[in-house]
């Protein structure tokens, strides 16, 4: 996948818009995916996104942040946390089959499937060129920032 074309799709998103990613031809995309709304590492990783928000968009970046979970679920998330980026939701997993971000994990003992939080940056031409995946949530952002920066 990576340094290859990703196809086009579209996504409902946040604030009543649908995400489609031909659609941001021209600009470098950054697409995050993270399993829960509202949960300690997701909420992290979003307000370090938040916090940083302003350089992505001087590097002409566009964040995308990507879950399960439902729009009004998103809609509560975005709207507490003070996002300044929309929020993506994949119930029927599409894109998170497509970015291969699905994965058996172990939350309190029991083995579940869930979303391994990933990021995945595409660049103006829609070419993937570089994925993070089995993040850890501290410094992630930044080193994300500091890519986009070369691009």
């Amino acid at each position: 996948m990576l340094d290859s074309k990703i196809p086009d799709f579209s996504l409902p998103a946040t604030g009543g818009t649908t995400f489609n990613l031909a659609a941001q031809a021209g600009k470098i995309v950054v697409l995050y995916f993270y399993p829960k709304d509202s949960t300690p590492g997701c909420t992290t990783q979003g307000q370090n996104f938040r916090d940083l928000y302003d350089r992505f968009t001087a590097a002409d970046a566009i964040i995308l942040g990507i879950s399960r979970d439902s729009l009004k679920s998103h809609e509560n998330f975005k709207a507490k946390q003070e996002f300044p980026f929309e929020l993506g939701s994949d119930g029927d997993e599409a894109i998170c089959n497509r970015f291969a971000v699905m994965k058996m994990k172990t939350m309190y003992g029991k083995q579940v499937r869930g979303i391994e939080r990933s990021t995945f940056v595409i660049d103006r031409n829609g070419v993937l060129r570089r994925e993070w995946r089995g993040v850890k949530v501290p410094g992630h952002v930044q080193e994300v920032l500091d890519y986009v920066q070369t691009l």
